[in-house]
């Protein structure tokens, strides 16, 4: 009953609020508020993530770094006495492969849990086992990282979570924790906190491409007379405040130019995209939020020059330093939580990074020629791996017999019998 009392008391929360208490009185920060700052005029006044996803560089950030994550198998694997991995097969596999729960696939469900972390700062991941068969797992919840607060002095997750059916207290080791960058290690922070100046200017940017848009480039300025003395002449003050308002409605209306009566000067006062740098400023923009991301400009379509080969860098510096130290953060605390301690040395959780270095055709039949040749891969192997039939004797490992020792070629330029050694060394 307390818990039912709990997840309706959760309705009533301030959700804009940064950072919310829990019971041992530490804080936990949450979804930061895009306020701007005074006379600032910016799309993430809304407060939400949503909102600065409405910046294009943003969301296809977002995607790159989501869609491949989320386009990654996750295998659990089983260390045999051989030592060699093997793909587990059974309930938490299917979870990762397949339909981790009822409303998600497996890449949906890996791609919201990554843009949770990206955009929040948090992502938390609450593992359901079966009652009935022990070890089992029945399901992956996904929970609103605003729903959860962390106590990181007791170790302790309040949960509630209404739309997700889930309220109660979880122990460290009960919930699956992925967090973004982090000061002290306990709660991550977002993307967007550590960007909200680029994010600021970018927006302010796109507003100010609206409003342009909007009035036909209309400018700005100052009416007045060639007369230093207040007054307008024979005309009142008021007549040339009219004037003024008359010569704004024209422009408003599209017209390019108009007359001014009497001795009226038209002063223009808004300066000009060129002397703003408007368009360079726009594209400062886009790489400084590549930055914090952590994706090549190339990737969000900046108009960079490039070639094939900075292209193919910029592809393996996304691979090695922006994907791959995600990867290994999500292997460990899916190991960590939903693998026993003294299994650790027998199952392990593992992105499969092949196809992340996939290339064209050619070079990838190069590959797979050269590690046959040097005995790393069978011809079966790969034929099971580009999903091909088995051939006969395929499983055989072949190596390149270029290669000879240099007593071998001592003998055979002195013509001498070549001795033949077996595995132990002996002739």
């Amino acid at each position: 009953m307390p818990n039912i009392w709990q997840a309706i008391a959760s309705l009533f929360r301030r959700e804009d609020s940064a950072v919310e208490s829990s019971s041992s009185g530490t804080s936990a920060p949450k979804t930061e508020t895009y306020a701007p700052r005074l006379g600032q005029t910016s799309l993430l006044t809304v407060g939400s993530a949503y909102s600065a996803m409405q910046v294009a560089t943003v969301y296809r950030c977002v995607n790159v770094i989501c869609g491949t994550f989320a386009s990654l198998p996750l295998l659990y694997l089983k260390r045999t006495p051989s030592g060699i991995w093997v793909e587990q097969k059974g309930s938490i596999s299917e979870a990762f492969a397949v339909q981790p729960n009822r409303d998600y696939n497996a890449y949906d469900f890996k791609f919201q849990a990554l843009m949770h972390v990206l955009l929040k700062g948090d992502a938390y991941v609450i593992p359901i086992w079966s009652k009935i068969n022990l070890g089992d797992l029945d399901s992956l919840v996904l929970t609103n990282s605003d729903c959860v607060v962390y106590d990181d002095i007791n170790g302790l997750y309040t949960v509630n979570d209404l739309a997700n059916g889930i309220s109660g207290i979880y122990q460290e080791d009960e919930i699956i924790h992925l967090k973004n960058l982090s000061i002290d290690g306990k709660h991550g922070i977002s993307v967007l906190s550590f960007a909200r100046l680029a994010l600021d200017v970018q927006a302010t940017g796109d507003n100010e491409t609206l409003n342009r848009f909007a009035n036909g480039g209309n400018v700005r300025g100052i009416v007045g007379n060639d007369n230093t003395t207040r007054g307008f002449g024979e005309y009142a003050d008021d007549q040339l405040e009219k004037t003024a308002d008359d010569l704004d409605a024209k422009f408003g209306r599209g017209k390019k130019i108009v007359s001014l009566p009497g001795q009226v000067q038209f002063s223009p006062i808004s300066m000009s995209s060129v002397d703003l740098e408007f368009l360079n400023s726009r594209k400062f923009g886009v790489r400084e939020i590549c930055r914090f991301f952590g994706v090549p400009p190339t990737f969000v379509f900046d108009d960079t020059s490039n070639n094939y080969k900075s292209a193919e860098m910029a592809n393996v510096a996304f691979l090695t330093q922006t994907l791959n130290p995600i990867l290994t953060k999500v292997e460990l605390e899916l190991q960590r939580k939903l693998v026993a301690p003294h299994r650790y040395n027998k199952y392990r959780f593992s992105f499969d990074r092949k196809s992340l270095y996939a290339t064209d055709l050619i070079s990838q039949a190069e590959y797979q020629t050269k590690t046959i040749q040097s005995g790393v891969y069978t011809v079966n192997e790969w034929r099971r791996y580009e999903n091909k039939p088995e051939v006969p004797n395929g499983d055989r490992v072949l190596v390149s017999a270029n290669l000879k020792s240099l007593d071998t070629l001592v003998s055979e330029a002195k013509g001498e019998p070549i001795e033949e050694t077996n595995e132990d060394g002996q002739q």
